[in-house]
């Protein structure tokens, strides 16, 4: 397969057809359509998680965005940033597991991490990108892993410190690989090395904007759930009168 090609995604774009880049895969349309008719039935917990998570499926998976990431690395952590940190933790308030199903948090946050450095591994992700079948499974064990991840971090049976430490864990960890992504020496993303000229980059220059992204852009989510999750911890603390 040239490097130019993305077997889901299709050819790279381009900024003079970047908004007919629309993606109709009609089983795609068909997951996400039964998805909000779940939400509108009511069928998750919070409505406006569900209907916000199908939102941003749609968005990262049918709207030029999709094609975009076969262009650039920067698009395609974006959209990998989008998943994890944005629609699995709306798909985890949407539909939590009940109390008694949780798995230990410690591992689900190891296995999620392993997940992310795997999947941001050039030989690794040039591969997730070569079959429709291994890109699915990049989608599929990125979002599963955050989703459960995220739901630990939200259940109310987790200790507030525990929550808080797998956040900061998560926050350092792809943090790190923030920084070797934007400080390696040479390109390292081979199936974008013919796709970024289009877009005024070099290879080398979209990683590095893939890298900021990673390290700064993302922790964004994470440290808002954190103050959230210690707010609402020290509001419960608190002596009544």
């Amino acid at each position: 397969m040239p490097y130019f090609l993305v077997a889901y995604c299709g050819t790279a774009s381009v900024p003079d057809d970047f908004w007919l880049r629309w993606n109709a895969d009609p089983l795609l349309l068909a997951a996400l359509a039964a998805l909000a008719f779940v939400v509108w039935r009511g069928g998750s917990v919070n409505a406006r998680a569900g209907w916000a998570a199908t939102v941003l499926m749609a968005v990262i998976f049918v709207s030029p965005l999709c094609a975009l990431s076969s262009a650039l690395f920067a698009a395609r952590v974006a959209h990998h940033i989008i998943l994890i940190a944005a629609v699995a933790p709306l798909l985890a308030i949407a539909f939590p597991m009940p109390r008694r199903v949780y798995p230990p948090l410690v591992p689900v946050v190891a296995v999620h991490a392993c997940f992310i450095w795997l999947w941001h591994a050039p030989g690794l992700y040039a591969w997730g990108l070569s079959t429709v079948p291994a890109y699915w499974l990049m989608q599929i064990t990125l979002l599963g892993s955050a989703w459960l991840m995220w739901r630990g971090i939200f259940s109310p049976s987790v200790q507030t410190g525990a929550a808080l430490m797998a956040l900061v864990a998560t926050i350092g960890h792809m943090g790190l690989l923030g920084a070797l992504i934007v400080f390696a020496p040479a390109p390292l993303y081979f199936p974008h090395f013919a796709t970024t000229a289009a877009w005024g980059l070099t290879p080398l220059a979209d990683q590095q904007l893939a890298g900021l992204l990673m390290w700064v852009l993302a922790m964004i989510p994470y440290l808002v759930a954190g103050l959230r999750i210690a707010w609402s911890g020290l509001r419960i603390s608190e002596p009544h009168p």
